[in-house]
């Protein structure tokens, strides 16, 4: 593990929230939340620093991580698009404009990536055997509802997702599509497999400002730790900000510091050594 840009001058002294992505961060690479991230979570707690998560993940992919992390606090779902308290309802919900909704599922049809829409508590899609299906049949523990039309579902999308294990053509979709419909939407690769549509104007720095609304916690005293380029909002509005060992390298240079991977239980590794050992509060 290393520390990146010391002459930032941010620390984890003053502390009082950790705000983890889930997904290669929280939990390994194939979903386990392992013994030592729920250890780490308790000993936060102990030394009275809150915590809670924000995720791509719809609310319902969520519920599995309440009991063993004791989840009391608002949960960012959808890249910040949604926030539900800790029995999952919701607190505020943000959709994708129609029009926006419209063009980027005409726009993934057009280049043959695969399509996601997750409604209400719905998971919608089209090709069940699709790629990624099962991947994330198990990751949110919940089952696709297959539908043969796409119209009827736009005005109540909170994400569309394109999948593709072909992460050069996803990585071009994002650039094009992102560009086209700047201001109508957020276009952004939760994981390098999913290109995530979302509302406009919110994102996972949204959750930071909501805890720092709600909580009273200044975004100062708050620390969030992520993998991918959706958690950079998140680190650019809180007080620091920890980039996993998996994370690219340009996520990595936008942190305070850098921990192990998500498979070496980086999550753990970080709040032992920046946070709990720093002193946190």
């Amino acid at each position: 593990m290393k520390e990146n840009r010391p002459e930032a001058g941010r620390s984890a002294h003053e502390i009082r929230l950790v705000l983890a992505d889930v997904d290669g961060t929280l939990v390994t690479t194939d979903k386990r939340l392992t013994s030592a991230a729920c250890e780490a979570v308790r000993r936060l707690r102990d030394r009275g620093i809150a915590f809670t998560v924000t995720s791509s993940r719809p609310p319902f992919g969520l519920r599995m991580l309440v009991g063993p992390l004791g989840l009391d606090l608002p949960i960012g779902a959808f890249n910040g698009g949604t926030l539900v308290a800790a029995d999952l309802s919701i607190l505020e919900q943000h959709l994708i404009p129609p029009a926006a909704a419209a063009r980027g599922v005409q726009f993934l049809t057009e280049r043959g990536i695969d399509i996601w829409l997750f409604s209400g508590d719905r998971w919608l899609l089209r090709n069940p055997a699709g790629p990624y299906v099962d991947h994330e049949r198990r990751t949110v523990e919940a089952e696709p509802v297959v539908v043969s039309d796409w119209r009827p579902h736009l005005g109540a999308a909170a994400k569309i997702v394109g999948v593709s294990a072909d992460f050069d053509r996803l990585a071009a979709c994002e650039r094009e599509l992102g560009q086209e419909l700047a201001g109508a939407a957020s276009v952004i690769r939760s994981q390098r497999y999913y290109l995530d549509l979302t509302p406009p104007a919110v994102d996972k720095g949204s959750v930071v400002e909501a805890l720092t609304r709600s909580l009273g916690v200044p975004a100062a005293a708050i620390a969030t730790i992520g993998d991918m380029e959706n958690d950079l909002p998140m680190f650019r509005k809180s007080g620091f900000s920890i980039a996993m060992g998996n994370a690219p390298r340009a996520v990595q240079d936008a942190a305070d510091a850098v921990t192990s991977s998500n498979d070496e239980d980086g999550f753990a590794a970080a709040m032992e050594r920046f946070i709990l050992r720093r002193g946190g509060v």
